[in-house]
């Protein structure tokens, strides 16, 4: 791995499906995507889940806002889920396992992470993502 890389690994006790469809549906990315202090509103992501299909999203919190703008480059349902936007070069890889006993491990890679975002504060804020989908697979579980 080179500089430039991050791996982020977690593991939610929630089935493939499930987590596959919270990544991919704009209705379920609207309730956790992005840090905390942030929100996504519903009309502000797009995804066309094809290999070439946009993928975008609106972040907006306190302290401003912030668009992303993304081609996926891979869509293999229910297991991998990569992205590339165009405006850093960043080249996330989303690996969905199925752990045999209700959970799901997600392994996120990404390359040419662009310097602010491999800051602490950036991963940091990075993890507090995982935590709202965590949180959010949580309540879906609950209510099913």
């Amino acid at each position: 791995m080179s500089g430039d890389e991050l791996v982020y690994r977690r593991v939610f006790r929630a089935p493939r499906d499930l987590v596959w469809r919270c990544l991919t549906e704009p209705s379920e990315l609207a309730q956790f995507w992005g840090p905390r202090g942030m929100t996504t509103p519903l009309d502000g992501i797009v995804v066309e889940l094809h290999s070439g299909g946009r993928f975008e999203t609106l972040m907006v919190g306190e302290h401003g806002s912030h668009r992303m703008v993304a081609t996926f480059t891979e869509v293999i349902p229910p297991e991998r889920l990569a992205w590339v936007e165009p405006a850093t070069g960043l080249h996330t890889t989303n690996t969905l396992t199925d752990l045999g006993d209700g959970s799901t491990e997600v392994v996120i890679h990404q390359r040419h992470v662009p310097e602010p975002m491999r800051s602490p504060d950036a991963r940091a804020g990075f993890l507090t993502s995982l935590d709202k989908l965590e949180e959010h697979l949580a309540h879906l579980i609950r209510e099913e």
